[in-house]
């Protein structure tokens, strides 16, 4: 049996980069929330790994013309962010949902670690025959 690094990790390595991705996003809006006129933005990380896999199907070229099956760009998702309580100076960043958000994501980016981190010491230990 083959062993592959994109089977035994599944979508951990996306779902780093994706939250790696979120933590400057959301770092950015936490710089900027005393910048008039500034307006949030972020992206949904589970959305975008949902939309990440691949189809159930396996999709073949049989044409020179077929275009590849290809997730979205992460640019393309960045959404702004709706403030609950709008600001005199059209800045949309509320500090304490950004700090929360921040917060979570990084919960999650260390979780996303941890399985990391286990799949290899699993791997580790079948290569040793352990």
């Amino acid at each position: 049996m083959k062993i592959s690094f994109a089977n035994a990790l599944s979508l951990h390595p996306q779902a780093l980069a994706l939250r790696a991705r979120r933590t400057e996003v959301l770092a950015s809006n936490l710089a900027n929330a005393d910048t008039p006129n500034y307006k949030a933005r972020d992206f949904e990380v589970e959305r975008l790994l949902h939309e990440a896999e691949p189809p159930a199907l396996p999709l073949r070229l049989t044409h020179a013309s077929h275009l590849a099956w290809t997730a979205e760009p992460l640019s393309d998702n960045l959404r702004y962010r709706v403030p609950y309580q709008a600001s005199l100076d059209g800045n949309t960043v509320e500090e304490h949902i950004e700090q929360a958000k921040f917060a979570e994501n990084a919960l999650r980016y260390q979780a996303s670690l941890e399985f990391v981190n286990g799949k290899f010491a699993s791997l580790l230990l079948a290569l040793r025959g352990e």
